[in-house]
Formats: C-alpha cells, structure tokens, sequence
C-alpha cells in the first residue's frame, strides 16, 4: 500500500489482515518503487497525492516494469485523474472515502482476474504474435511485450480483429480497461506506444478517418 495517511492506512491494514492479506505500507513512493524492485507483491493499493510523485506518475513507472493489479485509492475527484490512471494502466479507481469492504472485494475481484490458474489461459498463435489472455501477455516473434492494461487490451482486440480496419469507437466499446470517455486521441497516443513497443511501425497501418489495421 502506497500511502501517505498513515491513519487511514493503519485502519485498512488492521482490517485486511482479518482476511489473510499480509500488507507492508509506505509512504515515500520513491522508496515504494524501489521495494516493488526488491519484493513480490500480488497487488497494489496506490494513493494519488503523494509527496515529492504524484501518484499518476507511480503507476506509469510500476506498469511501465511489471503486470501487477494497481488499485487507485484516492480523495482526487476529478474525472481526468480516473481516465488517465486507467489509460497508464492502473486496474480500478476507488474514490475516498469507502467502506474498507469494498476496498476488500475490489482486491479480490482485480486478483482473480490476474489468476491464470482460475481462468482459461486462451492461446492463439496468429502471424509473429502469441496471445495468451489468460496471463495478460503478449508474445511478438517470441519477445514478451511490456504493454499497460489499456495497451494489452487494444493489441489483444487488433489480433483477434487481425487483417481487419478496427475504428478508434471500436477499440472504446470493446476493450474494457479503456473508459468509454477517452477522446480518439488519447487512443492515437496508445497506438503510438504499441508501435514503438513492437519495434516495427509498420504493423499496425492507419486508415485515414476510420482507425487502424494489424497487417498479417
């Protein structure tokens, strides 16, 4: 748990510890990032203000490096905060304050989506990509894609859609770690990540005024 009112963050702790979770707190985030290096944890409970990282900037470095579930625990109301924790790949928003057993339910709900072992691990070798969903992992010419959330979901969409024109709505409506208001640039911006990341620009071809094409 990445949080910096220790209060709130003793009560949450002394509460999950009822349910068998064992949580180590911090509230430097710079010292967070660093033990996330050292340390295996299964989930992550992050605060968005945060002093000297704004919590934002947290959760792009933590996805940036590892598939971990990210939980935004936050007082910041701001809609543009949601979006764009989601859109750098955080799991779920939770606005404070809350029932701490719903922060409870929401860490189960994000863990047996990230258990490959409770769901079906759905494999399809398709062209150069190997997608496993199951894992939430993307395989190019057999090198592991280092993809957020919001990335791994419009990838994932534009294999199974792979030879086809996918418009920007079609990536809004069907990729669930996207919010349903994020602008058709905010979607040019992720497609842009997604081609650096395969190395090979070319792949993913746009289509003047309608959206894209995974090319096989």
């Amino acid at each position: 748990m990445i949080e910096d009112d220790l209060e709130l963050a003793e009560i949450l702790t002394e509460f999950l510890e009822q349910y068998d979770f064992d949580v180590k707190t911090e509230d430097d985030p710079f010292k967070a990032l660093s033990i996330l290096k050292l340390e295996t944890f299964d989930v992550v409970i992050l605060d968005l203000t945060l002093p000297g990282m704004d919590g934002l900037e947290v959760c792009e470095a933590i996805r940036e490096r590892q598939n971990i579930p990210i939980i935004i625990s936050s007082a910041r109301s701001d809609v543009s905060d949601k979006i764009t924790a989601l859109e750098l790949g955080a799991d779920d928003y939770l606005p404070k304050p809350y029932d701490p057993r719903e922060l409870e339910a929401r860490i189960h709900s994000v863990l047996r989506r990230y258990d490959g072992n409770a769901m079906k691990a759905s494999e399809e070798d398709t062209s150069d990509f190997t997608l496993d969903e199951g894992a939430m992992q993307i395989k190019y010419q057999g090198r592991i894609l280092e993809l957020t959330n919001a990335e791994f979901g419009i990838l994932s969409y534009m294999i199974k859609k792979q030879g086809m024109v996918v418009s920007r709505e079609d990536i809004i409506h069907n990729v669930s770690a996207i919010n349903e208001d994020s602008s058709n640039k905010s979607i040019d911006v992720m497609v842009g990540r997604i081609r650096s990341k395969l190395g090979d620009k070319s792949l993913i071809e746009s289509v003047r005024g309608i959206g894209y094409k995974l090319l096989k």
